[in-house]
């Protein structure tokens, strides 16, 4: 087995029947929860639905996926009736700690071992309320925030449990960093009290019970963050990230994120591969990574990433980014 496929495999149980990309989504299953899907269309974009089968009855969702991702087009939780269902029968993954570790031994010290905390079967997202978001919704558990609250809170409570029982079996696994959080939970999706009184006091948890573990956890929140860079550093997570900036539709700006907060968490991120990597001379990537750095990178602290995904980039210009980049020191 390839390092590859130990790391794949490195959440018990996936459903060897179901055909999704185990790059990305490991499903278990058991006798009460069966997950089949069917291919409904090939063109413009794949389209599958997939059917969670339960004694109680099904629950299903459609998502689309292109070269690139995969987004959801129909949602699981239709009634909210639905959450019951989940709440009775959803399985739980658990680390399998030794591949994780056979894993680390043989990427060595080429970088850091990063993982996730999963998010929900076949398409979900690390954090609790991201989550929630990807099950329902993000325009519509907005609204029952305000007209159903404790509907809200007793989802978040279901995923919240699901994530606890697989970050009590990370016990000695050998990760540098583990990713929590989500977009939908930036402040260009949500407001600072919605995050305050439904996203950090069930994701503080899980950072809580992540130290008891023994990990790191650093929190992604691509999009806005400067309203609640005190919020997200008060869950006591080891990193945050992405600190996207505003040309590429988030609002940090990076000294200031370094002032603010640089004295009590790593930052990771801060780099505008949008512009840096793709459609410049080098001499201008060099420089951006410079800038970077002069913002945030004085007495360490700071680890310089890319604000997120990115899918196109020209080889030469990521060479002048780690070039440049081995070139800061404090």
């Amino acid at each position: 087995m390839t390092s590859k496929q130990r790391m794949l495999a490195a959440i018990q149980g996936f459903d060897p029947e179901l055909e999704v990309d185990l790059a990305t989504d490991k499903n278990i299953f058991s006798d009460q929860w069966r997950i089949k899907n069917k291919t409904i269309a090939l063109s413009p974009d794949k389209t599958e639905r997939f059917n969670f089968i339960t004694p109680k009855g099904s629950l299903s969702m459609v998502l689309q996926s292109n070269s690139q991702t995969s987004w959801v087009t129909e949602h699981l939780i239709k009634e909210k009736n639905d959450i019951e269902k989940i709440a009775e029968f959803v399985t739980h993954p658990l680390c399998d700690v030794a591949a994780v570790n056979q894993a680390a031994e043989d990427f060595g010290e080429r970088g850091l071992v990063r993982g996730h905390i999963p998010g929900f079967e076949v398409y979900g997202q690390p954090g609790c309320w991201q989550d929630a978001c990807c099950l329902y919704g993000t325009e519509k558990l907005i609204l029952a925030v305000y007209d159903d609250p404790d509907w809200v809170r007793e989802l978040l409570t279901i995923l919240q449990r699901r994530k606890l029982h697989f970050i009590r079996s990370l016990k000695g696994a050998r990760y540098d960093i583990i990713e929590l959080g989500g977009g939908d939970a930036s402040t260009t999706v949500i407001s600072p009290k919605i995050f305050n009184d439904f996203v950090a006091p069930f994701d503080k948890t899980l950072i809580d019970e992540a130290h008891q573990a023994g990990q790191r956890i650093v929190y992604h929140t691509c999009g806005g963050m400067m309203p609640i860079l005190e919020d997200i550093a008060a869950m006591n997570p080891d990193a945050m990230e992405t600190f996207t900036p505003a040309a590429m539709g988030g609002d940090v700006n990076l000294a200031e994120a370094k002032k603010r907060i640089g004295d009590k968490v790593c930052i990771i991120g801060g780099f505008d591969q949008y512009h840096y990597f793709t459609g410049c001379a080098p001499k201008q990537t060099r420089n951006h990574v410079r800038q970077c750095f002069e913002a945030a990178g004085k007495d360490g602290g700071f680890i310089l990433s890319p604000s997120d995904h990115f899918f196109d980039a020209d080889v030469e210009l990521i060479r002048a980014y780690a070039d440049e980049a081995k070139r800061c020191s404090y």
